[in-house]
């Protein structure tokens, strides 16, 4: 398993942008499925972004709800991986997590990963 801890979270009106990160621990963080999903009071976890290695090409994609609205961007450097949010919604307010699967490959279900951060806040005010 990796640790995983975000950070980036806070309150913003409508329309603002934020920038979440996640920093993961391991020497082989380039090779890692990486990925966002959150969770709004009430609901289930739903996925929101997803970045992956194929052949030595970096793939992401997106939840349709935020597509062109949201990126998301690996620093294999800093080990790093950062999920960039503009044009934010009410409806985007949720706990935002960030998880990782060492194995690699391309996932969009929580239960393909086994690695998880602590959740960040982000609440979208009206």
């Amino acid at each position: 398993q990796v640790h995983l801890v975000e950070s980036g979270g806070g309150l913003v009106q409508a329309g603002d942008s934020l920038r979440l990160s996640c920093t993961a621990s391991g020497r082989t963080f380039r090779t890692y499925a990486l990925a966002w999903f959150r969770q709004a009071p009430g609901k289930e976890r739903e996925f929101v972004a997803a970045l992956w290695n194929s052949a030595g090409t970096y793939y992401s994609d997106y939840a349709d709800s935020v597509k062109g609205r949201f990126s998301t961007v690996r620093d294999n450097g800093e080990n790093t991986m950062y999920l960039q949010m503009n044009s934010l919604k009410p409806e985007d307010t949720a706990v935002y997590y960030c998880a990782a699967n060492i194995a690699g490959g391309r996932l969009s279900r929580a239960d393909e990963y086994d690695s998880w951060g602590q959740g960040t806040q982000v609440t979208v005010s009206s």
